[in-house]
C-alpha cells in the first residue's frame, strides 16, 4: 500500500509540474521576468512640405509587472540621414520610458499597444548651417512579438513618436528581444 501511495503522490506532482509549466509557457516572460532588445527603425520626419526617410537604431531595456503589462526605457540614435533639397535630415537620438500592455496567450505571436513620453532631437544640415530641434511628447503605437525561441523573440512594432503641431516622427520597427 505505500508503494501506491508514494506512486500516486509523484503521479500528482507530475501533473501539477507540468500544469504549472504549461501556464508559465502562456507567457514568454514570467511576472518579474526582464528583457532587453535591439531594433533598427524606419522613421518617417514630416515637417510641412519636408518628408525625410531616416533610420534609427535602438535598445530596450523592461521588465514584465504582470503577464499583460511591461514597463521599459528605451534609447536610440540616427544611423540613416536623408538628403531633400539640399539639406541632411536626421534623428540623431530618442529615449523615453513606457508601459506595453501584451495580449498574453499561449500562441507564439503575442500583440501589445505601447504608451509613453519619448524625447526626440531632430537636425537639420545645409550648406548655410546646421538647426537643431529637440522636445518630448506622449507616443504610442501597436506591436507583435514572435516568439522563436524561449527565450528569443523577435517584434515587429509601428510607432508615433512624436506630434507637434505640422511636425510627425513615425516610425516601423524591427527587433530582437532576449527574456531572462
Amino acid at each position: 500500500m505505500r508503494s501506491t501511495q508514494v506512486i500516486a503522490a509523484v503521479f500528482v506532482s507530475g501533473l501539477a509540474t507540468a500544469g504549472a509549466a504549461q501556464a508559465q509557457d502562456m507567457y514568454k516572460s514570467g511576472v518579474g521576468g526582464l528583457y532587453s532588445g535591439l531594433n533598427y527603425t524606419f522613421v518617417s520626419l514630416d515637417n510641412g512640405n519636408a518628408d525625410a526617410d531616416v533610420g534609427t537604431l535602438s535598445a530596450k531595456v523592461g521588465v514584465m509587472a504582470t503577464p499583460f503589462l511591461g514597463i521599459e526605457a528605451r534609447g536610440g540614435f540616427g544611423v540613416d540621414d536623408d538628403r531633400i533639397g539640399g539639406v541632411d535630415y536626421s534623428l540623431d537620438n530618442f529615449f523615453g520610458g513606457y508601459a506595453t500592455f501584451n495580449l498574453a496567450n499561449q500562441s507564439p505571436i503575442t500583440p501589445y499597444a505601447i504608451l509613453g513620453f519619448t524625447r526626440v532631437e531632430v537636425e537639420a544640415e545645409s550648406a548655410f548651417g546646421s538647426a537643431t530641434e529637440d522636445d518630448s511628447d506622449v507616443s504610442y503605437g501597436i506591436g507583435m512579438n514572435v516568439e522563436f525561441a524561449p527565450n528569443l523573440s523577435g517584434n515587429l512594432e509601428y510607432m508615433r513618436y512624436y506630434e507637434d503641431g505640422n511636425t510627425e516622427i513615425d516610425g516601423l520597427g524591427v527587433g530582437l528581444q532576449f527574456n531572462f
